[in-house]
């Protein structure tokens, strides 16, 4: 049977989150989440192993987020029609599939359709973060979402020094075929941990797919909550795509050092569980714009202080993850209060537009580092949060609203 034509049936009551189910969660979300950033460091290992051009290695890198945004539009929507665990266990076992084709084959075309595959399959944790809201109490949903999203961003941003690590001992094949192991692994703990859960929404896929325009115009704080991570992200991006340029162009640093900076970013993960309790605690508005202005004025020491070097670069990377990151869990915690039905599709709105921020602070970062430097970035990662606070402080409807 298709997953698209399961049968609906009752939704039974769910268990509680409990502790373990969290840390799993976290996990599971993490080691997910690091597939799609597995290749970007080490391109340039496995482009001419596979017959790629050193023009055409970045496709592999563009086909894995676009298979990750195709994805969220048409396969996260179904977590609030299909079984859940499901869903998981189809995503989980094509990812295990498609990256331990990435470790064998030595044809380009093949490999670039398998990196499609690997951001695909991917999105699995935009399945697992709305399933755990599911299971969290509403009094701790926050607090628990928040936790799961450190694993997330862990994830992230601890996949690209490991692989360069195992690429460095290994070969860069070793990364996709432990990468395949540990989806492996993950399938076993889907099966014997992870409970069920059947939404008990009734419409066809088609209806499904056509109702997010309806969810994202009849819902303002989903918008405003789109709005306000696509900015953050869009300069989260900007920075990560411009600090190996300038870290490697004018401090000198290795890749092996770049790795090595890449790290400090994950102390912004402690940001998660304190924007989980915030939200919580009925804080959200304060919050937010503690982390807006957090993520603007966290480019003023490589601004103004050029002699800060390489700490004043880690400084803004730390302050700007732990905004990125608050903001991040503040909002999901927002839009997953809506409506509890649609949170699959909520969730799919809500990160494509995060995405979309994203993706245009990739692309336009190395041009704005060729064109005004180090000073063209920082002031642009500076004016975007700071004309997002000014917004969200007297012009969004959440000002207007009071909240």
């Amino acid at each position: 049977m298709s997953i698209l034509s399961l049968p609906a049936s009752a939704e039974r009551p769910l268990p509680t989150m409990t502790r373990g189910l969290a840390f799993l969660f976290a996990f599971c979300t993490g080691a997910i989440a690091a597939n799609i950033y597995y290749a970007q460091p080490i391109i340039r290992l496995i482009a001419p192993d596979v017959g790629l051009s050193e023009g055409a290695a970045s496709l592999i890198v563009s086909l894995t987020q676009i298979g990750y945004a195709l994805a969220m539009l048409f396969l996260v929507p179904l977590s609030d029609l299909v079984e859940n665990r499901r869903l998981i266990f189809f995503a989980t076992s094509l990812a295990a599939a498609s990256l331990l084709g990435a470790a064998l084959t030595s044809h380009p075309a093949a490999f670039l359709l398998l990196s499609l595959l690997i951001g695909i399959s991917s999105v699995a944790v935009q399945v697992l973060i709305p399933l755990a809201a599911h299971l969290a109490p509403d009094e701790s949903r926050g607090r628990l979402v928040g936790g799961i999203m450190s694993g997330l961003l862990l994830g992230i941003l601890l996949s690209r020094p490991l692989s360069s690590f195992v690429a460095d001992h290994f070969g860069w094949r070793a990364t996709f075929a432990g990468a395949s192991a540990l989806m492996l692994g993950i399938l076993v703990l889907f099966a014997t941990a992870v409970p069920r859960y059947q939404p008990a929404h009734r419409s066809t896929y088609r209806q499904l797919l056509l109702s997010l325009e309806q969810l994202f115009r009849r819902m303002p704080v989903l918008r405003e909550r789109a709005a306000l991570q696509a900015t953050l992200f869009a300069v989260f991006s900007l920075f990560w795509t411009a600090v190996p340029i300038e870290l490697s162009r004018h401090y000198d640093l290795s890749q092996s050092q770049i790795g090595l900076f890449a790290l400090v970013g994950a102390l912004g993960a402690v940001a998660a569980p304190l924007a989980g309790r915030l939200a919580d605690a009925g804080r959200t508005r304060g919050a937010t714009l503690a982390a807006l202005a957090l993520a603007a004025s966290s480019f003023l020491p490589t601004m103004f202080g050029s002699g800060f070097g390489v700490i004043g670069l880690a400084f803004t990377g730390v302050a700007l993850d732990f905004a990125v990151q608050m903001n991040l869990v503040l909002g999901q915690r927002a839009i997953y209060g809506l409506e509890a039905a649609s949170r699959g599709r909520l969730n799919a709105l809500y990160m494509t537009s995060i995405f979309i921020g994203g993706a245009v602070g990739s692309a336009v970062a190395s041009e704005i580092h060729a064109l005004g430097g180090w000073l063209a970035i920082a002031a642009l990662g500076a004016t975007l949060p700071l004309a997002a606070l000014i917004w969200f402080a007297f012009l969004s409807p959440a000002a207007r609203r009071g909240d």
